[in-house]
Protein backbone atom coordinates (compact mmCIF):
# COMPACT_ATOMS: atom_id res chain seq x y z
CA UNK A 1 0.00 0.00 0.00
CA UNK A 2 1.13 3.29 -0.86
CA UNK A 3 2.45 5.49 2.47
CA UNK A 4 3.82 8.23 1.03
CA UNK A 5 1.67 9.54 -2.28
CA UNK A 6 4.22 12.19 -3.11
CA UNK A 7 7.09 10.06 -3.84
CA UNK A 8 5.45 6.99 -4.95
CA UNK A 9 6.58 4.86 -1.29
CA UNK A 10 4.88 1.79 -0.27
CA UNK A 11 4.78 0.18 3.34
CA UNK A 12 6.68 -2.30 2.26
CA UNK A 13 9.54 -0.04 0.86
CA UNK A 14 9.24 1.34 4.87
CA UNK A 15 9.82 -2.37 6.44
CA UNK A 16 12.66 -3.00 4.00
CA UNK A 17 14.50 0.01 4.70
CA UNK A 18 14.38 -1.09 8.14
CA UNK A 19 15.26 -4.12 7.79
CA UNK A 20 18.21 -2.58 6.40
CA UNK A 21 18.79 -0.63 9.58
CA UNK A 22 16.67 2.30 9.45
CA UNK A 23 15.07 3.30 12.80
CA UNK A 24 13.69 7.03 12.67
CA UNK A 25 11.66 9.38 10.33
CA UNK A 26 14.63 11.31 9.32
CA UNK A 27 16.12 8.16 8.16
CA UNK A 28 13.40 7.40 6.14
CA UNK A 29 13.10 10.55 4.80
CA UNK A 30 16.69 10.28 3.47
CA UNK A 31 16.68 7.83 2.02
CA UNK A 32 13.05 7.25 0.55
CA UNK A 33 12.10 10.78 0.60
CA UNK A 34 9.15 10.36 3.01
CA UNK A 35 7.29 13.45 4.37
CA UNK A 36 10.10 15.76 2.49
CA UNK A 37 6.82 17.16 0.36
CA UNK A 38 3.62 18.16 2.03
CA UNK A 39 4.19 15.86 5.60
CA UNK A 40 0.57 14.38 5.31
CA UNK A 41 1.98 10.74 5.68
CA UNK A 42 4.61 11.24 8.17
CA UNK A 43 1.95 9.98 11.23
CA UNK A 44 1.32 6.62 9.00
CA UNK A 45 4.96 6.33 8.58
CA UNK A 46 5.60 6.67 11.95
CA UNK A 47 3.11 3.96 12.54
CA UNK A 48 4.80 1.58 9.82
CA UNK A 49 8.11 2.40 11.04
CA UNK A 50 6.81 1.55 14.71
CA UNK A 51 5.40 -1.73 13.38
CA UNK A 52 8.59 -2.81 11.55
CA UNK A 53 11.15 -1.86 14.36
CA UNK A 54 8.67 -4.44 16.80
CA UNK A 55 9.08 -7.42 14.10
CA UNK A 56 12.93 -7.04 13.77
CA UNK A 57 13.22 -6.41 17.74
CA UNK A 58 11.02 -9.92 17.86
CA UNK A 59 12.81 -11.70 15.59
CA UNK A 60 15.82 -10.45 17.12
CA UNK A 61 14.25 -12.20 20.27
CA UNK A 62 13.59 -15.25 18.71
CA UNK A 63 16.65 -16.06 17.35
CA UNK A 64 18.64 -15.37 20.83
CA UNK A 65 16.39 -17.69 22.84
Amino acid sequence: MYVCVCNAVTDGQIREAVCKGACTLKQLCASLGVASRCGRCASHVREVLHEALKVEADGVEERAA
